[in-house]
């Protein structure tokens, strides 16, 4: 039985049905019943847990003999992430009783990096998961290409990208959510000792330049990137909701200044920036 946390998402659901591909039987996680009702549909037994509640993970991850872990998003964390570690301490507490043969856990691409950012929340986790007395795999993934989903719309009607991503030659490790959950569910079906770490990235690196020439073929009209300037974000992140927006400022930098990278030589997945776009330009359409 292979247990699967945050399986609404793209990533996971890709895990779950390449499990069920290939014949193994699969727990799906969701937080209320009528979230599980397509994933019972597709032939999965169903668990309800939300990561708050350790009783209930304890009882979803019971007798399963691998667990894939996804530890929801806090793009708005309070400072020094009290909501991430807590949801930390239950999966460690849940695996610890459980005891599955082993875990992958989705982390990032930087979550080694020292200074302070977004991603520090899945660095956390790496530390605290990995102390686990059992074989547990971080897959470290890039920076995913659905993100431009949020690049669409401005592109399509303005003709503009709005790049975070700076300067807007450099390239970027990116990879699409299919290549991640593929390799995720290939990983699930392995054994091995101890904690490893696997990084992830697309066939390529993407320059926000590119995105914006292949959004522009996609989209039928030109599409030029721009730099949002760095001292615009603060105001533009709080207009947009947020009461925290450093850690996201912080994740930025590390990113253009180059110390959120790969730790080693990372796995290449297949799919390419342009399939990717494709999907989310006719999802907007």
């Amino acid at each position: 039985m292979y247990v699967i946390t945050g399986i609404t998402g793209q990533v996971a659901s890709t895990v779950a049905r390449n499990l069920l591909a290939a014949g193994k039987e699969v727990r799906a996680v969701v937080r209320d019943a009528a979230k599980g009702e397509s994933w019972l549909a597709e032939g999965c037994r169903v668990a309800i847990a939300d990561m708050h509640d350790r009783p209930a993970l304890i009882q979803a991850f019971s007798g399963a003999e691998g667990v894939f872990v996804l530890l929801p998003p806090n793009f708005d964390p309070s400072p020094d992430y009290p909501e991430t570690r807590a949801i930390i301490a239950n999966l460690h507490a849940a695996l610890r009783t459980c005891a599955p043969r082993k875990v992958v856990c989705l982390s990032t691409i930087g979550a080694q990096a020292d200074q302070p950012n977004l991603l520090s929340q899945l660095g956390e986790m790496e530390r605290q998961l990995g102390q686990l007395p059992i074989p547990v795999t971080f897959l470290r993934a890039g920076w995913f290409m659905e993100n431009s989903l949020w690049d669409i719309a401005p592109a399509r009607d303005e003709g503009v990208l709005h790049s975070f991503l700076q300067p807007l030659d450099k390239p970027v490790s990116m990879v699409a959510t299919a290549d991640i959950g593929r390799t995720a569910a290939a990983l699930l079906q392995e054994d091995w000792h101890g904690v490893r770490v696997i990084e992830l990235e697309g066939p390529q690196r993407i320059t926000p330049l590119e995105l914006a020439s292949t959004l522009g073929r996609l989209l039928g009209r030109e599409v030029k990137a721009q730099a949002v300037p760095r001292q615009a974000w603060e105001q533009l992140f709080r207009d947009q909701g947020m009461h925290n927006p450093l850690p996201r400022m912080q994740m930025l930098d590390g990113f253009n200044q180059g110390w959120i990278d790969f730790a080693g030589t990372p796995r290449r997945g297949s799919t390419a920036l342009e399939t990717v776009l494709a999907g989310l330009v006719e999802r907007k359409v």
